[in-house]
């Protein structure tokens, strides 16, 4: 299975082991502009934050809408989700803790923002550091990345993203290599998501992501697909 984009663009190939399993929301945008978030982004980001404590304060994670959706994928994948955690349930276990969500730079915090309220894992990348196309898979042994905040990411037998050199991102942690950075201007956002949440959830995370996006960081967004 494929996602056929622009000449120009992304193209995603997903492993046939995976149909029928995952579901793939992709995202491209250009010239963002990554100055410090407005008070509105502040403000928008306070009110989900309340309002997840809100209702889900005291409550196991495994019961809150989105995050069983989302171990249950790993579980497929044969991946312990109470010892790698969906980087979505990590935002909103360090949230329901009274930590906030943590401030990175403008387009991190945005699709942080946009994880933590639909409950979807997904990873951002600097566009111009992916080279190739786009291979979705199961870690093959021995395969991993230096991380962002790790020494190293251990992808064996765990789901990840691949390009022409190799794995550069996941759905727990993304790497070192293809992060972005203040120096970043083109963005390729993918969100991984249960085939069975697929639907108008993955499509709404997408859009709500490309809203953010234009309003806080004046990208140009040029592409927004779903594959499952």
């Amino acid at each position: 299975m494929s996602l056929q984009a622009r000449p120009e663009g992304v193209q995603l190939v997903v492993d046939s082991a995976l149909l029928g399993t995952l579901a793939l929301g992709l995202l491209e945008a250009e010239s963002v502009k990554l100055a410090s978030l407005p008070p509105a982004f502040d403000a928008e980001r306070d009110q989900v934050v309340q309002r997840l404590i809100g209702r889900f304060a005291g409550r196991q994670p495994a019961d809150i809408p989105g995050v069983a959706e989302a171990r249950s994928l790993f579980h497929q994948l044969d991946i312990d989700p109470t010892k790698t955690r969906p980087s979505s349930e990590a935002l909103l276990r360090r949230v329901l803790q009274g930590k906030g969500l943590p401030k990175v730079n403008p387009a991190v915090d945005v699709c942080n923002l946009c994880s933590l309220e639909h409950q979807i894992p997904l990873g951002l990348y600097d566009r111009d550091r992916v080279k190739g196309n786009v291979r979705v898979r199961v870690g093959r042994e021995g395969e991993g990345y230096p991380g962002i905040r790790k020494q190293r990411v251990n992808l064996s037998g765990r789901l990840l993203l691949a390009d022409d050199e190799g794995p550069f991102g996941a759905p727990t942690s993304d790497s070192l290599r293809t992060a972005v950075t203040s120096e970043t201007r083109n963005l390729l956002v993918v969100l991984f998501c249960p085939v069975d949440r697929a639907g108008q959830t993955l499509s709404g995370a997408l859009e709500h992501i490309a809203d953010l996006l234009t309003r806080y960081c004046e990208a140009s967004v040029l592409a927004v697909r779903v594959a499952q």
